[in-house]
């Protein structure tokens, strides 16, 4: 079965860090852009950070400078190094990924974790 699954998630005050991973297992042939995302309850998903399978960042104005996007394409794995976390940071993180399976390339999404940041 093919699979997103997210770790790392927490609670950290103002100020802290955290690094969320996100694991990609199955039976996968290759993965493209992978990224992640938030949702916060009763607001729309929005963009974190992507990155390329060559490596190329994107971010949202609101993560820049303190958040770090990353991927070790031998483990099939993404990561997310949250620094100078604040309040606003409180979400639920998910991460996607468009791979290519048996049955072709599609996106696919983990099953999120919590980041809760106290101030």
């Amino acid at each position: 079965q093919v699979q997103l699954v997210e770790s790392g998630g927490g609670l950290v005050q103002a100020g802290g860090s955290l690094r969320l991973s996100c694991a990609a297992s199955g039976s996968i042939f290759s993965i493209d852009a992978m990224g992640w995302y938030r949702q916060v309850p009763g607001k729309q998903r929005e963009l974190v950070s992507t990155i390329t399978r060559g490596g190329s960042t994107n971010y949202a104005g609101s993560v820049k400078g303190r958040f770090t996007i990353s991927r070790d394409n031998a483990k099939n794995t993404m990561y997310l190094q949250m620094n100078s976390l604040k309040p606003e940071d409180t979400a639920v993180y998910y991460c996607n990924a468009v791979l290519f399976t048996l049955r072709g390339s599609r996106d696919y999404w983990g099953q999120g974790t919590q980041v809760t940041v106290s101030s």
